[in-house]
């Protein structure tokens, strides 16, 4: 089965309960296995700074979904947690990713394989070196673990004691 990395982040409400809630909907899920799970790390927001700090994971999965079929699950997901659309990069109660799904690439006006600024942001950078630190970028031939170190993005990342 093919392993795909995604990201969840919340910063509305109850942000734990939302990573929570949607982490039992993906356990729920037919063709989804969650293999690994990083710790949760309180990230500053990229974008509009006057909304709250989110909360982040990565999770590895194995999954039998096609890359399209994934996207359309974790967007129901998100649909039925009440997620709203309002603003880009605005404050969201959940938000989940596709970052990566094993060494393929996708470029659709949906959905963009490995995730376009995964290089350029910590905070799903440093949640996913925890687990996956060799996993390999398909386009730009690095490790998770370099890419980390290459990153030059500022934005706060710290460890958040709470656990999902």
């Amino acid at each position: 089965m093919p392993t795909a990395y995604i990201s969840l982040g919340s910063n509305l409400g109850d942000r734990l309960g939302f990573l929570k809630e949607a982490l039992q909907r993906l356990k729920r899920s037919k063709g989804i296995s969650i293999s690994k799970r990083s710790s949760v790390y309180e990230t500053q927001p990229v974008g509009p700074q006057d909304q709250g700090w989110f909360l982040n994971l990565v999770i590895e999965m194995k999954t039998t979904l096609d890359p399209a079929s994934l996207l359309d699950h974790l967007l129901a997901i998100e649909d039925q947690m009440g997620r709203k659309r309002d603003a880009r990069w605005g404050p969201r109660n959940i938000d989940l990713d596709v970052l990566l799904y094993d060494d393929r690439t996708v470029n659709t006006n949906r959905l963009i394989i490995p995730h376009p600024r995964l290089p350029q942001r910590s905070f799903v950078l440093v949640p996913l070196s925890e687990i996956a630190s060799e996993a390999r970028h398909p386009i730009l031939e690095k490790t998770i673990k370099e890419l980390l170190d290459g990153c030059r993005d500022t934005h706060l990342v710290r460890s958040y004691p709470g656990k999902v």
